[in-house]
């Protein structure tokens, strides 16, 4: 998962805590202990937007060294000549 990911899921949690806490609030009242919380989800909310203004749109993307690409495309049969494939016969279709 990316960050930008993983900011967005984090977004997604906080959203759907602020609802349950708004549930909970109406079922309970607004005493001191539900305010404590709505106020440190809150906080959270300004914290995680506060760090998703802190990172940068566009992360630059290092090419891995340790790859290297094969084609799809057949390769040539005189790379192989009259070699034999191993396990499967002769090219001619005689088996050892």
């Amino acid at each position: 998962m990316s960050l930008h990911d993983d900011l967005r899921a984090a977004q997604r949690c906080l959203d759907e805590l602020g609802r349950t806490v708004a549930r909970l609030e109406g079922q309970v009242g607004g005493g001191p202990d539900i305010r404590r919380v709505r106020s440190d989800t809150d906080h959270l909310r300004e914290s995680l937007a506060l760090l998703r203004e802190s990172v940068p749109d566009a992360l630059p993307v290092k090419p891995r060294e340790d790859v290297i690409v094969i084609p799809d495309a057949p390769y040539d049969a005189t790379l192989w000549a009259d070699a034999e494939d191993e396990g499967l016969g002769t090219r001619h279709g005689k088996a050892p």
